[in-house]
């Protein structure tokens, strides 16, 4: 009896040590290794603890220079400042084109980095070609994703760009629109205020080209003009849904014609071989020209000590008012890890924040991408204090963006190549506009 007691106790004594030592532990006793609850929660707690405290490094590839790029790896120091575990490291790889080619050479060597910046009008190749991120799972992500409110917050149109089909494959960045300079002196001198209208343009050229000065000016590639007025008169650059050019339609005809007859006439002139036309228009050679918001710092910089200027919206036609919307965003790609994508994701959410957006609109003459970057005080200040940033936000509810289709960059170079025999006198305006979409619609097929 009393050996029996003895074991009887000893054994009880040994199964309640073993309780306190391991069958506390949620990862690892018998009875959890049964139960499949208690073992599958120990398992996610572990993940998520190893996930935070696991560190990351990624890389970002961009095509900014200069101060764009000192200011982009400011952010990048601030961001990684901020998130003890992730490192972004951001990679120059020279120009747009630079970067697409150097995309698609990493993508087929199967070493491609975990985010990248990208013209929207190439997005459609890496989808083509499967090596870019569909976004909605992080955007719709409970934990680290977007609220309605928050993706609602994007401008409208970048937002609408950065989809397709419903699906989110990039977000948006730098964003810019065509704005229309001019100088403050001459037209005053003359009479008259900032054009509205495509009328007014065209009247204020006739009176203004006198003694050197020439009244209007446009980009060498003026395409984004074109399709402005094309999509004023009701015409198709592109049908996205078709991938067919439809420009060389009488609208076409007409919005091209409305143009190069003010060249012809010798008071509109391109910027030819000064390549941009912010250094005539700061010389004061020229009294206006349309060219992208994204060009304030290099007018500024070619008009001090010359010029006074300013900004305007785009010229109205008949009271329709229409702009192109151009730029780049943020991109992920698939053939990163997890962890890293994550934290791409965490990095993307960061480069479009408001604060950031701001300030980097700010710094870079780019648009904001968030309506609520507007509101903020220190944006206000500044538009406040430099005016010509104002008229490009006048703009976001007359912005489109053109066909976002595999090929759309090479139908940009054939139209500027016939463009050039327009203005060269070597085809008529119908003949350069048929035979580009005649070249244009095979390349799409």
């Amino acid at each position: 009896m009393k050996k029996s007691l003895l074991l009887t106790l000893l054994s009880m004594c040994f199964i309640l040590l073993l309780a306190a030592c391991g069958g506390g532990n949620p990862e690892g006793g018998e009875d959890n290794s049964e139960s499949g609850e208690g073992n599958s929660k120990g398992g996610e707690d572990t993940a998520a603890e190893n996930e935070a405290a696991e560190e990351v490094e990624i890389e970002f590839w961009h095509a900014m220079s200069g101060p764009h790029e000192e200011q982009i790896n400011s952010f990048v120091d601030q961001f990684n400042s901020e998130h003890e575990n992730i490192t972004v490291k951001p990679v120059n790889q020279g120009s747009y084109d630079d970067l697409e080619q150097k995309i698609m050479a990493a993508a087929k060597a199967g070493n491609l980095p975990t985010l990248s910046q990208a013209v929207t009008s190439v997005i459609p190749e890496y989808m083509n070609n499967d090596f870019i991120m569909p976004l909605n799972d992080f955007i719709e992500d409970s934990e680290i994703g977007l609220s309605d409110e928050e993706l609602d917050d994007y401008v409208d149109v970048f937002r609408e760009s950065s989809q397709w089909d419903g699906t989110y494959y990039s977000l948006p960045f730098s964003k810019s629109t065509r704005v229309l300079f001019y100088n403050k002196e001459i037209l005053e001198d003359n009479g008259f205020e900032a054009p509205e209208t495509w009328d007014d343009v065209r009247n204020i050229a006739e009176t203004v080209t006198k003694d050197n000065v020439v009244g209007m000016g446009f980009e060498n590639s003026y395409e984004s003009e074109f399709q402005a007025v094309l999509n004023q008169m009701g015409g198709t650059f592109i049908d996205e849904e078709t991938s067919e050019a439809q420009f060389a339609s009488e609208n076409g005809v007409e919005a091209m014609s409305l143009i190069m007859d003010m060249i012809d006439e010798e008071i509109a002139r391109t910027a030819g071989e000064e390549d941009y036309m912010s250094n005539p228009f700061g010389r004061g050679d020229v009294a206006m020209y349309i060219g992208s918001s994204a060009g304030i710092p290099h007018v500024a910089g070619a008009a001090e000590g010359n010029i006074e200027w300013g900004t305007a919206p785009t010229p109205t036609l008949d009271g329709e008012a229409a702009t192109v919307f151009a730029g780049n965003d943020i991109i992920m790609f698939n053939q990163a890890e997890t962890a890293e994508q994550k934290a791409a994701w965490k990095f993307m959410k960061f480069l479009t924040s408001p604060e950031i957006t701001a300030a980097w609109s700010m710094e870079s003459g780019y648009l904001p991408v968030r309506y609520s970057a507007q509101e903020l005080e220190e944006y206000q200040s500044f538009v406040e204090e430099n005016d010509e940033y104002k008229a490009g936000t006048e703009q976001f509810d007359a912005g489109f963006f053109t066909a976002r289709i595999q090929g759309s960059n090479k139908v940009r170079n054939i139209l500027l190549e016939e463009f050039d025999n327009i203005q060269l006198g070597q085809k008529t305006v119908k003949e350069g506009l048929t035979d580009a979409q005649d070249r244009a619609n095979e390349t799409l097929q």
